[in-house]
């Protein structure tokens, strides 16, 4: 009989949880949930208090069966899954799957995959906190009851298979919202004057610039002031340098080292929770979700040495932060290595880079502050109301800067502060050696990337640190939201600039508009925003999402039950989907949108979203004429422009004759294609369907011809059936049989073969 059985939810933790305990210790993992709500109906019993309808998946029986055997031969069983509500859950399906007294088994929790942990757990046992579980099932039910409701609803308003979520609704909100601020900009054209200047009677001429504290709108205007500083005086009447402190930034939470690991490392929000996930399997980090910016008093100690060691006494600062999230645990801590004298660790390029921003994220957090001159100097024109200000920053020391330094959103990133400036008093003069005023565009809202998301949604209180991956992930699936790069643009802007008494003139060429991994909504994900907010106002509020999120913590406080914050929300919640279902009869929420009048044909041109997606349309009194064209990726029904949807009608294009058929390039329902009488093929990923040649087209048929005939030409043929075949296909090598097709099972070699083992492979699929 095993002693003890300690089951986990990961396979990788729990490797590293029995490398620590040793003998008379049997570690398994349950691979995550073993049960979940039942997926046939709504899987929860509306009669009975919301009672959850719970079911073992088909793939996870073979798991709970032996889990259950180990169980019952086992003296003691420890149930160590996650500490947080998820883990807490996953520990009770445990416990009344395998039969386990819930008041006895025996629950350990440990914030980080270590020997002393894991020992130190183990010395101190507790049992199921079933507030924690109840505020897991509170989630896992409301957000059932949300979609199963409302994606019907949609399904009959607006289009069949789409699907909505409680905060995914909301994140898409926010996107959507962002999107049309970016429509209704107008980008104006302003001028920013900039002048180099240098302090008289000073002889090494040390070159600093300073920036008009005011724009100008209008080219003459900036000119004519340009005009107006030859021979005056510029004397400084402003010049104060005061020393200042800037301090570290806490250790990490989940959403701090989302946002920092998309800004330095480039990594996606889901990237990198599954690298820290694995980080911390592997006993190298702590618990990757957390809201806590806390430290243990072990890892601060741990700290103050490492600090000491490597720079010396005067850059360490032993210290904790104050978490401000609301909720937060205290108990928990923030992201930090498990054993800080580990500077580096073996493992994949992600996993190190993430574990080395984690590393030096900790340990700046405790040291010194960094230290700084910072130089303000304004400078007058005489005659002119308009100032020039100087700014001018010098790090005295160093400290926490020499090992990090927390980056900032590129949106959020302006000019500056600029370097040393020059000793100077009020009263001094300064000289210009130019003054430039340079043409800018002013700049439309930028959208949200990844990390920009994640802390828009943090700071309205939605969602959970372990909520934030899911949540962009579910969005972008959907496809209510695509993840877009996008080419900068060139335009050309006017730079005037006085040197002495001469002004000049020369055009700029300046990049603009270019976007990495930028989330962007789609048409339909517009279209489904607009309709739940205008039937479902407040699930779709900002404050009511938040509040949803206190409320789960009060139930994991024990403040209230489960059951009654669910009934406190359902029932209004569905006396507004039965009033939705009751607003209209049919289906098409959306109109089209009409962009004018097409000048060649005089019919309307109207954008809409149809069975395929986007489209434009050209439409009269005879519908049987109507013509139809997608639209462009990047493109949306919102923003398009009369003469871009006039454009989308140019296909499909005629090419030419070949051989006496037309050669043509379209789009149809998979794609832009170019065919050739019967004969179709896939426009590559470069190809553009509007200027690809007839060279490129041509050629793009004679690929096609030539796969097509590989895959015509048989890997194999057997002397026992002249109809038994093995060919190659777009996804491999298959079976080919009296006209079916059967695919060839893993690591099945083509040339070893046999016909015996073919006619198992068609047998088998047969059953």
């Amino acid at each position: 009989m095993q002693e003890n059985l300690v089951i986990v939810e990961s396979p990788a933790k729990a490797k590293t949880i029995e490398r620590f305990l040793g003998k008379g210790y049997m570690v398994k993992s349950s691979f995550g949930h073993i049960r979940d709500l039942a997926k046939k109906g709504l899987g929860i019993n509306l009669d009975n208090d919301f009672e959850p309808i719970y079911e073992i998946p088909e793939d996870k029986r073979k798991i709970v069966d032996e889990l259950a055997r180990l169980s019952r031969e086992a003296k003691t069983v420890w149930l160590a899954s996650d500490e947080d509500r998820e883990g807490e859950a996953i520990a009770w399906h445990l416990a009344k799957v395998l039969n386990l007294p819930i008041d006895r088994t025996k629950r350990i929790v440990f914030h980080e995959i270590t020997q002393r942990a894991i020992l130190a757990a183990i010395e101190n046992p507790r049992t199921i906190d079933m507030n924690l579980v109840n505020a897991q099932q509170a989630r896992r039910v409301l957000d059932r009851l949300v979609g199963f409701e409302l994606s019907p609803v949609l399904w009959k308003k607006v289009r069949p298979a789409l699907s909505a979520g409680r905060v995914q609704s909301v994140a898409v909100r926010l996107i959507v919202e962002r999107e049309r601020d970016i429509i209704a900009f107008k980008s104006v054209a302003q001028y920013r004057v900039v002048a180099q200047f240098y302090a008289a009677g000073d002889e090494s001429k040390t070159l600093f610039k300073a920036t008009l504290s005011q724009l100008f709108e209008r080219r003459e205007d900036a000119e004519q002031f340009l005009k107006e500083c030859i021979g005056q005086k510029f004397s400084v009447i402003k010049a104060e340098e005061k020393p200042v402190q800037r301090y570290a930034a806490p250790p990490f939470t989940t959403s701090t080292l989302q946002q920092e690991a998309s800004r330095r490392l480039g990594m996606s929000v889901s990237q990198t929770m599954s690298v820290a996930q694995k980080l911390y399997e592997q006993g190298l980090i702590t618990y990757m979700r957390t809201d806590s910016v806390n430290l243990s008093q072990m890892a601060i100690t741990q700290c103050k040495n490492e600090v000491t060691r490597l720079f010396g006494a005067k850059y360490s600062y032993p210290h904790n932060f104050k978490t401000k999230s609301k909720g937060a645990q205290e108990a928990h801590e923030a992201i930090r290595p498990s054993y800080i004298e580990r500077h580096e660790i073996e493992g994949t390029a992600a996993e190190k880079r993430l574990y080395d921003l984690i590393w030096k994220r900790t340990v700046a957090s405790q040291m010194v502050p960094a230290e700084l001159d910072r130089t303000q100097v304004i400078i007058e024109v005489s005659g002119h109301k308009e100032q020039f200000v100087a700014t001018g920053e010098v790090v005295r020391f160093d400290g926490f800067m020499r090992l990090y330094s927390e980056s900032v959103d590129e949106d959020a990133q302006n000019e500056g502060d600029g370097g040393i400036l020059p000793k100077m008093c009020v009263g001094d003069e300064v000289e210009y050696v130019n003054i430039v005023a340079s043409e800018r565009y002013t700049q439309a809202p930028v959208r949200y990337n990844e990390a920009a998301l994640v802390k828009r949604l943090e700071e309205l209180g939605i969602g959970r640190p372990s909520t934030y991956a899911p949540t962009i992930t579910t969005i972008i699936n959907r496809g209510y939201v695509v993840k877009q790069n996008k080419e900068g643009q060139k335009r050309q802007t006017l730079q005037i600039t006085l040197v002495g008494d001469k002004l000049s003139e020369k055009m700029i060429t300046e990049s603009y508009g270019k976007e990495k991994n930028r989330l962007a909504p789609t048409d339909i994900g517009m279209v489904v925003n607009d309709y739940l907010e205008s039937q479902f106002a407040s699930i779709m509020d900002y404050h009511f999402t938040a509040n949803v999120e206190k409320e789960f913590d009060r139930v994991a406080d024990g403040d209230i039950t489960w059951t009654k914050m669910i009934s406190d929300f359902y029932n209004p919640f569905h006396t507004l989907v039965d009033a939705a279902i009751g607003t209209q009869n049919e289906r098409g929420y959306q109109s089209a949108r009409v962009l004018g009048i097409d000048p060649k044909t005089g019919l309307t041109v109207r954008a809409r979203i149809g069975r395929y997606g986007p489209m434009v349309e050209l439409v009269g009194e005879d519908s049987s004429k109507a013509q139809f064209a997608s639209l462009k990726k990047g493109q949306l029904i919102e923003s398009i422009t009369l003469e871009e949807a006039l454009e989308l009608f140019a296909l499909p294009r005629n090419l030419g004759e070949l051989d006496g058929e037309a050669l043509m390039v379209g789009i149809g329902k998979f794609g832009p294609y170019v065919r050739h009488g019967k004969t179709f093929a896939s426009l590559g990923k470069g190809d553009d369907p509007y200027t690809i040649t007839r060279e490129r087209a041509e050629a793009l048929l004679r690929e096609n011809s030539a796969k097509q005939q590989v895959a015509a030409t048989p890997l194999r043929l057997f002397e026992e059936d002249a109809s038994m075949v093995i060919k190659t296909g777009v996804y491999g090598p298959y079976i080919a049989y009296n006209g079916k097709n059967y695919r060839l099972p893993k690591g099945v070699k083509v040339d070893s073969i046999s016909y015996a083992e073919c006619q198992r492979i068609v047998a088998k699929a047969k059953k």
